[in-house]
Parts: structure tokens; sequence; C-alpha cells
């Protein structure tokens, strides 16, 4: 019997008594049964009777039809399960007898799943939907009465379990109920409870890729293609940036008690202080980096800017503490610290939930269903206003403000209180003269009943305070007649009172010009130049909370600013508000732009304007019809990339923020890798790439700290020979590790592969700890390595860098006067007192090339540089092609991995597999093309020693050329800069992580 018959067969006996069998083969049945009695009427031949009496009793299950005499055989095998037509009639007989229990049983299955089938739905129709087409009729969906009416008690039923099932639906489901104030309000404070909106964001949001960083929504990139445009506007025109994210620490007490504690947050050897005379009087904004209380050099904590309020006559002082949202929480912990500010003074309750708006709220909800008339002044007194207090990187009801019984010192969290925008641009202070107006002298109150500029009026009573913002006003118009921020002194602070931007908005986008034939021959201006903005001019009235809430809850609605240009006799006219303006208080602050180095000097020069909350699109527009061009978070990575300075928090690998980016982008970086097929990835192992998605600080500083200690003669002329060079390194800081040198079939050049010997598989350190492994490499604690960050040391560095010979000579030969010659008893103290130190460096490409992120920063050797004298367009040498050393394991591991796949239940039940599944768990993280084992000594494994790596890299539109950012090694860079040539100073070999060609470099140190 073939296959399908079987099937056939045992698919038919599935629910039949053992008493009842069918033929194996078609034809006469071995049984003596026989089929039933045929119908009255049919007669049987006897040759049929002859051949029904020979059969055997055995019965037949067939549910076959008696087909009449007439019926031909065509017929009866068309129906199914009849009888099959040709040569294979088949004849039967009744049973003689049957098991009457057996088969009633197995009848019983056959009706259960017959009215089983027939009570439930085989889909997910409805019941009017299983009628025949010609029978359906529309109001059967809603009326029950329509269907048959054996159909009409399971439609009942269909209809009262919907009724339960279904959700209540809302009541403002039509788009004009969406689109009103209470709702929109409502959607965005839902949608903004884990991630913080900015007041720009919905203007962003529709212009911008959007991504949640830091407890915020913020915009990332333009959506249209704007990078060469975002450059030429901080170049010759002006880029604005929302910077509103900022948070702002507010310290409040007696000026010596903060000094004296703040002192040990920061040294003197990095720079400003808060104690720097010029910045401690309020006229400039300063800056530093915060460590942990006496721990500098170590324990970093990140970088910052500082404003004081002027002195007012009073003991006490305010100090504005401004830091990126990433370095909040650690800074906040550390102040409070120092300070012992324990007792928290206020909570923070969100305002935009408060019991009494939430109330209502939902009285104006439930008022939805019923229409409501334009007339209807309560629906908009119910409006609840959405003032945000908290921000996206503390629990909403903690506190925000603490304060110290011992000292009365308080600390306040500001942030999302005061906003901040970022001008950038040699035009910058021409939009801000366009776009914003001094305010005018108000004696009179708007209205008896408006607390609308209260403030304003009061203090316009005093003349003393009217003449200061009258010498802010004409300062500040001054600012038209320069022709770049950067002529500014940097850091200058200018305090001033606006009227409202909106009602000086022009009717079409304008761009802002400097005006230079009008302020050409003043001598205000040159005085301006070189004394900059007097001290009483820095006080601005944004300092005081009071009026800053004020400000806020008074603000003309954009409602009713349209609707009294509506009213206007001649459209588009100057609308004039008179004494009901309102008055906003602000704070300008100049940014100097790129100061340190020799090129572009001023570059990136702008301004910083600080606002109360709530007035954000109120000045954001404005702005934009000034042709501003708006940038997000890639513009501000550019604009310090071009500057040549650390950005927060990607360039500060020694603060926790720093590390904990380090750690999210190499989780990324390897997700984006394991997600492209095994050919079309890179083979990191064969490129000699031993981390390509992320920097191994703490390692580089290690080894270059044990090649200091492991030899007397650290400092001796580099070899000629690379290879030479990488087996002085294996030996000093592994002494088994072995070099395996193969002839490539490409190149013939020798290729060099370092294999560990160690048993323990792991590099191991002077002080006996094991370096981690690929899946521990990121957990590096702070005290493995520092960043240098003492001035003194870095301008002694810095003219180290500069060769004494080829062009610009003369002007580096200045720069280096006043520091010490490249001796030992020069640099031997620096090595001893920072053995695991990094520096920041930049690095220019002499030739083509684009460097890119995590490039390695390698030493040429003496060929190299002999190589390049004799040919200037030498490009740089080549690394030999590495040996990958997990190839094998990796296809072990597959095969193991298949095999236990394909032979799983053999492998439970046999006791010998499981050493085998342990050996495939050990080696479960391999990944082809990346070196899983334990790192080995990063500084010597490829045939140029590396020296550091880029944290940031691209062409830079600036210099014309590729440039580079990163960290090399402070003992390395000593041990290049003592064996270099005069002429070669600073000359360096960068390669990115998935190319072997090498390219040099000028390395520079900025001050």
């Amino acid at each position: 019997m073939s296959g399908a018959r079987e099937k056939k067969r045992a698919k038919k006996m599935r629910n039949q008594p053992a008493s009842v069998t069918l033929p194996a083969e078609p034809g006469p049945f071995t049984g003596g049964g026989s089929r039933a009695c045929p119908p009255p009427g049919d007669v049987c031949s006897e040759e049929q009777q002859q051949k029904f009496s020979n059969q055997s009793s055995g019965p037949s299950y067939r549910k076959d039809q008696y087909f009449s005499k007439g019926q031909s055989r065509g017929e009866r095998g068309r129906g199914r399960g009849g009888w099959q037509g040709g040569h294979q009639s088949v004849s039967e007989e009744m049973p003689k007898y049957i098991t009457v229990s057996t088969f009633a049983q197995a009848r019983a299955a056959e009706i259960n799943a017959m009215l089983k089938a027939v009570s439930q739905k085989s889909s997910n129709s409805l019941v009017f939907q299983t009628l025949p087409r010609h029978m359906r009729r529309r109001a059967m969906s809603h009326n029950i009465k329509r269907l048959p009416r054996r159909l009409q008690e399971m439609a009942r039923k269909e209809a009262e379990k919907a009724v339960h099932q279904k959700k209540e639906q809302s009541k403002t489901k039509c788009r004009k109920a969406r689109r009103r104030h209470i709702n929109l309000v409502a959607e965005f404070n839902h949608r903004q409870r884990k991630n913080i909106w900015l007041e720009t964001h919905i203007w962003h949001a529709k212009r911008f890729h959007m991504v949640k960083k830091w407890g915020y929504c913020l915009g990332n990139s333009p959506t249209e293609k704007s990078y060469r445009a975002c450059y030429r506007a901080m170049t010759k025109h002006c880029l604005l940036q929302d910077l509103s994210y900022y948070c702002c620490l507010e310290l409040k007490g007696k000026e010596n008690e903060l000094l004296k504690q703040l002192a040990r947050m920061c040294s003197i050897d990095t720079g400003l202080t808060f104690q720097e005379a010029c910045c401690l009087s309020g006229r400039f904004e300063g800056s530093l980096y915060l460590y942990r209380a006496d721990r500098y050099p170590e324990d970093m904590l990140g970088p910052v800017t500082f404003i004081w309020k002027p002195r007012d006559g009073s003991e006490n002082r305010q100090l504005w503490i401004w830091v990126h949202p990433a370095l909040k929480q650690d800074i906040l912990r550390e102040l409070k610290a120092i300070f012992q500010c324990t007792e928290p003074e206020e909570m923070c309750i969100p305002e935009h939930v408060t019991s009494v708006q939430e109330e209502k709220q939902v009285e104006v909800v439930t008022s939805l269903g019923s229409k409501r008339k334009k007339e209807d002044k309560e629906g908009e007194k119910a409006v609840p206003v959405k003032k945000i207090i908290g921000d996206g990187t503390r629990d909403p009801f903690q506190s925000y403000s603490w304060i110290a019984q011992t000292t009365g010192i308080a600390i306040s969290d500001r942030s999302m209180e005061i906003l901040r925008y970022r001008l950038i641009g040699p035009l910058s202070h021409s939009v801000l003269t366009e776009t914003l107006k001094a305010a005018s002298v108000q004696t009179e109150m708007a209205g008896s009943e408006t607390e609308l500029n209260n403030w304003w009026v009061e203090n316009c009573k005093d003349s003393e305070k009217v003449s200061l913002h009258q010498c802010q006003s004409a300062i500040f118009e001054l600012l038209e007649g320069m022709s770049s921020p950067s002529d500014m002194p940097p850091g200058t602070i200018l305090g001033l009172t606006v009227g409202d931007p909106r009602v000086n908005l022009p009717k079409k986008k304008t761009k802002a010009m400097p005006d230079f034939e009008k302020y050409q021959d003043n001598d205000k201006v040159r005085q301006l130049y070189l004394k900059g903005v007097p001290v009483d001019c820095a006080h601005s009235f944004i300092w005081d909370h009071d009026i800053r809430k004020n400000v806020t809850e008074n603000k003309i609605s954009e409602q009713d600013l349209n609707h009294m240009r509506a009213q206007l006799l001649v459209p588009g006219s100057h609308l004039d508000l008179g004494p009901c303006e309102s008055k906003i208080p602000i704070l300008l602050v100049q940014q100097p732009g790129k100061m340190a180095g020799e090129d572009r000097p001023g570059w990136g020069s702008g301004w910083d304007i600080y606002l109360p909350k709530g007035w954000g699109m109120a000045f954001w527009i404005p702005f934009i019809y000034r042709g501003v061009r708006v940038g997000g978070l890639q513009e501000a990575l550019k604009h310090s990339e071009y500057q040549r300075t650390p950005h927060t928090p990607n360039d500060f690998p020694d603060c926790q923020a720093g590390m904990q980016f380090a750690k999210e982008l190499e989780t990324s970086l390897l997700e984006k890798f394991k997600r492209r097929p095994p050919a079309k990835r890179a083979n990191y192992v064969k490129l000699g790439t031993l981390s390509p998605f992320i920097c191994p600080w703490g390692q580089l500083t290690k080894n270059w700290e044990g090649r200091m200690k492991a030899s007397g003669g650290f400092f001796c002329p580099s070899s000629t020979h690379p290879e030479c060079c990488t087996t002085e390194g294996q030996t000093s800081c592994d002494p088994k590790a072995e070099v395996v040198r193969e002839a490539s079939p490409e190149t013939g050049e020798v290729e060099e592969t370092m294999e560990i010997t160690n048993s323990e598989g792991a590099l191991k350190t002077e002080d006996g700890t094991s370096i981690q492994d690929f899946g521990e490499r990121d957990e590096i604690k702070t005290s493995d390595f520092i960043v240098l960050r003492s001035e003194k040391l870095l301008m002694q560095l810095s003219a180290w860098c500069y060769p004494t010979a080829g062009k610009d000579r003369r002007i580096r030969l200045i720069s280096r006067l006043g520091q010490k010659a490249m001796t030992e008893d020069a640099f031997l103290p620096m090595l001893m007192s920072y053995p695991r130190a990094l520096i920041w460096v930049n690095l220019s490409l002499l030739r083509k090339g684009n460097p890119e992120l995590h490039a390695m920063i390698c030493i040429p050797t003496e060929d190299d540089l002999l190589h390049l004298s004799k040919d200037k367009l030498f490009c740089g040498p080549q690394e030999p092609k590495h040996r990958d050393i997990f190839k094998d394991k990796v296809q072990k591991q597959k095969e193991k991995k298949k095999k236990k796949k394909d032979n799983v239940k053999s492998l439970e039940s046999d006791l010998p597999g499981i050493p085998d599944e342990e050996a495939t768990e050990d080696h479960e993280d391999l990944i082809l093309g990346l070196w899983s084992d334990a790192l080995p000594d990063v500084t010597s494994h490829c045939s140029r020693t590396v020296l550091g790596y880029v944290t940031r890299g691209d062409f830079s539109l600036a210099a014309g050329c590729g440039e580079a950012l990163g960290f090399v090694s402070l003992t390395g860079l000593i041990y290049m800069l003592h064996n270099q040539p005069a002429d070669k100073k600073g000359l360096v070999l960068l390669r990115t992580p998935a190319s072997l060609q090498y390219r040099f470099a000028r390395l520079n140190i900025e001050v």
C-alpha cells in the first residue's frame, strides 16, 4: 500500500471501534460484513449475491450511498467518499455483528464534533455576515429583528458581549474638539510625563528630528539639508539655538561662606575660580571645571559657567551656576554635601497638575458634550495655564530648594524657570538690536484690577533706577555699530528691560544687517571696545524671583494681541499698546567664541539671552523673522568642534556623565554592527583594531605607565624597524606575549599578530589585577586615569609640540618664549606627578583623509619620517594585516550550536553531552570580527605604537581639511616629542578603525 493510501486509511480509522475494520486493499472484503440493504425496487444479480456471500464477515466503514443500477462508474466516483471509478470498484456487505458500546462511542464523538462546529463560529465575522449575500440587509447590523429568527438569539448575545468589551468613547473624538486649547494642553501634559518639552518644542517638532535625552525632548538636526547653511550662518550671519534644557542652580548666602566652600571644588591651576575679581563683581561670566571637594585633579564633576549678581549693598550674594543636565545630579549632590544643606525649604509641586486646576479641567471636559458658543467666556477662564517648574532630571514631587541651618545658605534648583537662547555669528548683535527695543519709562498703572507692570512702575519712581535703565538702553543701541560680538570683552554681561517683541514683528522675514555708517565716528563705540560695559549696567530685574513670576503670569495672550491688531484702522500698522505693553527683564551675556590657538580668533562668538519662563515663543518667532537659522544638538556639536573645545558630555571621559555616554555609544555601535550580515562587516581583528566602539583610556594609561616603570632607559631613540618597537613594548609590558609574523600574499609585507599566552588569558598589571574582558571593559573607575587641565603644564606641552623649523617658524618661536627647554629635568617631574594622565589635543591632517570616531593616534617611526622628508606627497604607511585568532573558535561555536539544534532530544538524554554545552556557553559572546578575549597591550598591538584615540573627527569646513579632536597619553606624548627630530615635532599618524592606511597629521595643544 502506498504512503498516501495509508494516510487516507488511517484518517478514516481515527474514531472507529475495534470491531469494525477497513480493508487494506480495494476489492472484496475479507470479513463477512456487507453493505446496507438496497432500497426496494433494486434487484441484485445472482452473481453479486454469490460474491457477497463468499466475503468474510469484516465490516467496512465507508460513508457511501447505495448507487442504483443505472448509475455509471464515473458518477459513483464523483462524490466525496464514494466508490472509485474504473476497475477498482468494490462491493461491500453488511457486517454480521457489531459491538454496540464501542460503535455508539465512536458515533458520539462524531456527533459532538458536528454540534460544536454548528454552535461555534469558525471566523471573526458577525452572525449576519454568515448569511448568503442575497439574504443580507443593511439594517441587520443594528436591528436584530431583521435577521432570521433562528439567528436572532445568537446576534443578541453578540451585541451584549460587544457592549461590555467596548471602551468608553471619548467625548472629544472629533477634530474640532481635539483642537480646543483645553484638550491640547491636557494631551501635551500627558505626552511629556517622562521627557519634558521646551517651550519651543512644537516649533522644533515640525522642522527637526527629535531625540529624547537627559529627560528632555530636544531637536537633534533639521529635516532639511542645512549642514553648510548652518556653518555659513555661524560664520557670516547668525545661528539660533535653544539652550533652555541647561539647568540653573541658584546659591544664596554670605559671600565669605560661599567662596570658602566653593573654593574646595575648583583649582586655580585650571584657570578661573569663583573668586575671580572681574566675575565676583557681576560684570563678567566665568567658566571653570568642578571637582569633588578637595579631590583635584581626580573625581571630575564637569564644566560649568557661573554669574554673580552685582552687589546691591547687602552682605548676602546671589550666584547662578549653569550646568549640563547630564552633570546636574552629581554637582547638586556635592553642593548640598559641602554646604550641609539637608533641610528642604520648599516642595516642588508641578503647577500644571494642581488639584484646583484638575477640577476645572474635569468640569470643562464634561461640558464639551454640548456646543460651546463663541461668546462663552467661562470656557476660556477654565482653561488651565500650563506652568512648568520641574524638569526631567528629578522627581517632580521632591524638594527643589534646600537651606543650611548653620550658615543660612540656600540652594535652589531653577531649572526651566529661566529660558536661555544662544545667538552665534558676527551679526547676532544686529539681530538683537532689531528684535528688542528698550522698555519705555512708565509711571502709571495699566489698570487697577491687573498687576501688569506694577513692579516696573514702582522701580520707575526711583530716579537712580531710571537713569540706570537709560544707560543700559544707550549701550544696547551701540551694539548695532559693532562688526562682531568678539570685539567685546569675553563674557560681558548687560542687563536690560525690553518691551514685548511681538509688537515689533515685521510683515515678512528680513535679514538683520549692521549700520556701520551711523556709528562710524562715534567715540562711545570705541570706549565700549576698550572698557566694556560698566558694572552698574550688568544689573537686571531677572534676578528677582517675584518679578519673574509676575512677568510670566501677566503675559498678554496671542489671542488678545491678534484681537488688538484686528481693530487697527490701518491694517498692518504699528500696534501701540501704551501702558498695557508688557515689560520683560532679560540678561545678555557675550560668548567669546574661539579664544585658544592662533587661527580664526573670535570665530563662533555670539550672545546668550536669559528670559523668564513663559516668554519662549514670544521671543523665538521675532528672532526667526530677522533671518536667523536655527540649529539643534548636532549644530552645537559642530560649533564646539570648529572651536576645538571639549563638548559636554562627549569629551569628558573622567567624569560619570562622560563614562555613561561612552557606554551608551558602545552599545548602539555594537548593535548596529550586529545587524549587518557577517560578510558585510569589517573584521577589526584582521585590521588590528582592538576596541572599535569604545576608547580604553584606563588601559592605555596603564600600559604607558608600565612601559615607563619596566625600563630605566625608557626615553631612548626609537627603533628604525616597526617590529622592533612592537617587540620592545610587548616585552616590557607583557613578557609572555609572542609576535607571529607571516608574509602577506598581496603585499609581501610581514604580518604581525600578538597572541596572549598568559594562562589566565588576561594581561596582568603591576598591582596584580587583570584587565577586564570585552563585556566588562566599560566599567572603568574614575581613579584609573585623569585628564590634565593645568594651564601652566598645558602651555609648556604646547610649546614643545611646535617644530623649530619649517613654515611659521618665527610665529611658533614667539609662542615658546618664557617656556623651558625639553630636558629630563623639565618633564620627569611632570611624569612622576601624573603617571596616568590624558591630554586634550587637536589634529590636522597634512594631506587627504577624513578622520573618524575612535581613530587611533600613533607614533611614526624614523622610516616614516624619512620617507615623508624625501616624498612630500607621501600619504603614510600601511598596517600589515593581522591574523584572526578567533575565526576557528567562532566556526566551532557555530557548528556546535547547529549540532545542538539538530539533535536536541539526543543531547538531553545523553549525559556525555553536558561538557559540550558548557564549552558552547564559554564562547557565547564570540562575534566574528571583534576581539573577544581580554585586551592585550593596546600600545604595541600594531606596528605603530598607539598614543591615543580620537573622540570627534570630520572634514572641517572652517580649516578646509580633515580635523580631529581626542586625547593622548601624557607619558606617550613626552616619549614621542623627546625622540622626534626638531623639524618633525608634533607629527603623528592617524588610522581609522576600519582601515589599514595611516595618514600624517599635525598635533597641537591649544590653551
